[in-house]
């Protein structure tokens, strides 16, 4: 089955169901979006947009994206979801016309709001053709042209917190793949169920979050990512209001909304309706998890209502997920067995050198996941550190014009994390490529990252940790954002954190680089990205 077929189908089942984007003032019914979806095709048709072709998609959070999106479906094209800028204008231009360029595509549809930024977007743009969809003059509508399910559908390009962005390939079977086992996994459709997301649509949670809604026919509210980052006290009282009852945010802004509301103001907000609350899209921090479940209690939130997941847009999005109705679980292990003999040894939650890693549940439907040896790709058993591998319906076909393919010889998706799984449960604690190695000894970046947020004097618990070099015996640096001013406070807020590493990791030799608030590169999606900062603080 296609994307716009599926869209068919849920208009006829839930023509009333709609996208109500509450930062733009529009809301778009599920009928509503097959119409002009159709008209769009038509209309693209004649400006010549032809089957197979690839096109940039820049949008806000706004229903033009999704006309863009079943649109391109329907006339057998491939949507390249572009970023808005999020970072200074030399970064963009330059990850925009790379997209652009490992896409070959020649044609990017825009919005009239995005449309305003048209310096910018040009620049980013180069020489690619832009049509502003709004702008487009009536066509006779089109249905759609014949698809195989295993037609792209949406070249995904991945956040780039460890490397350069990829283009993730992924068909319409994938897709819909995706959204069954995120539908399934929540168990959305619940009678009152009233989700909710402010994450960019450009981003693989967002998009696919907001897709799983749309096609399960469930009304669902869409937010600007502006919104909630420039003040998350107003979103969570926007959503307490209006009764949601799902949502999900990547474990940075569970910190956002607990330093937002102070802790004698949280009776005043009600999370009771609140059963779903996603947690992904990066490293899920233990301290996070029970500090947001303590400070919201008595605002009604129930801590099985926190879901700590994981994902990856090479399985369009969801990997595994808890059981629904149960609460967080922490598996405390040693943490230098862990880092040099890969495995996960139980110990104390108080024990000295203990670490805490948050279970992410089991498979979605229609994945198997492994542990595996990341040499030989040979399976490992309950409680062994290897690299987490998938296979599934949802999974990439591979890369956009990769000369190496990210499987395994049997088949597997290969995705670079480290796990483990105890108890049933997945267990992630890293990147392979980011183990930091030094004279002999291993270290998580985690644990230096965890164990520096502790100090207030960390902006927003801001903070990422390498090595300054590559030939295994470098220096482990850390660099922390902070508003502290005065030479002699910068001092002291060094040496704790180098007291504090030192406590946590044994790590007895560290460099401590601060930096201003919002210094430390981040992706499109808000994940501190580690290899950027060691090219840009070292």
């Amino acid at each position: 089955m296609s994307l716009h077929a599926a869209l068919e189908r849920t208009a006829a089942a839930a023509p009333a169901a709609a996208l109500t984007f509450v930062s733009e003032h529009e809301r778009l019914r599920v009928d509503q979006l097959c119409e002009q979806s159709r008209a769009m095709a038509g209309a693209l048709a004649r400006n010549g947009i032809r089957p197979g072709d690839r096109v940039g998609v820049l949008c806000a959070n706004e229903s033009a994206f999704f006309r863009c999106l079943f649109a391109l479906s329907r006339l057998g094209a491939t949507a390249c979801p572009l970023p808005l800028p999020t970072t200074g204008r030399d970064g963009y231009v330059a990850k925009v016309s790379g997209v652009l360029a490992v896409a070959d595509a020649r044609v990017v549809l825009v919005s009239r709001k995005v449309d305003r930024l048209r310096r910018l977007v040009g620049d980013a743009v180069g020489d690619a053709r832009v049509i502003v969809v709004d702008d487009l003059p009536a066509a006779a509508g089109v249905d759609g042209v014949d698809i195989a399910d295993q037609d792209d559908l949406i070249v995904q390009f991945t956040s780039g917190s460890t490397a350069s962005p990829k283009g993730v390939r992924l068909t319409h079977a994938n897709v819909l793949a995706g959204v069954d086992a995120i539908r399934t996994g929540i168990d959305l459709g619940r009678p009152g169920d009233k989700p909710a997301i402010w994450l960019p649509l450009f981003h693989d949670m967002g998009l696919f979050g907001t897709l799983t809604a749309l096609l399960t026919g469930v009304s669902m509210s869409v937010w600007a990512p502006s919104a909630f980052v420039k003040d998350p006290a107003r979103w969570l009282r926007a959503i307490c209001d209006g009764g949601y009852t799902a949502w999900a945010l990547p474990n940075f802004g569970y910190d956002y909304l607990r330093r937002a509301v102070p802790a004698d103001e949280v009776p005043d907000y009600d999370l009771s309706r609140l059963r779903v609350a996603l947690n992904g899209a990066e490293p899920i921090a233990p301290d996070s998890v029970a500090a947001f479940t303590e400070h919201f209690g008595p605002a009604g939130f129930r801590p099985e209502a926190m879901l700590s997941v994981y994902g990856l847009a090479e399985a369009t999005l969801a990997v595994t997920f808890p059981e629904l109705g149960t609460r967080p679980v922490v598996d405390w292990v040693d943490r230098a067995a862990l880092a040099d003999e890969r495995r996960a040894v139980p110990v104390a939650a108080g024990a000295p050198g203990a670490r805490g890693v948050v279970a992410l549940g089991g498979p979605v439907r229609g994945l198997d996941v492994r542990i595996a040896d990341p040499e030989n790709c040979r399976p490992l058993g309950e409680r062994n550190l290897g690299e987490v591998q998938v296979r599934g319906l949802s999974v990439t076909t591979g890369y956009l014009g990769a000369t190496a393919q990210p499987f395994s010889a049997d088949g597997w998706l290969r995705t670079g994390d480290l796990g483990y799984f105890a108890g049933g449960q997945l267990h992630v604690t890293g990147r392979s490529k980011e183990m930091l190695i030094v004279r002999g000894g291993n270290f998580y970046p985690e644990d230096i990252e965890a164990a520096a947020r502790a100090d207030p004097g960390v902006h927003r618990r801001r903070c990422v940790a390498f090595v300054s070099d590559g030939d295994g015996d470098g220096t482990i640096v850390l660099v922390a954002e902070s508003t502290v001013d005065s030479e002699v406070e910068r001092d002291k807020l060094a040496g704790r954190l180098r007291e504090l590493v030192k406590a946590v990791t044994g790590l007895d030799q560290l460099r401590v680089v601060l930096v201003g608030p919002h210094a430390i590169p981040r992706t499109s999606s808000g994940k501190l990205q580690r290899i950027a900062s060691r090219t840009a603080f070292t």
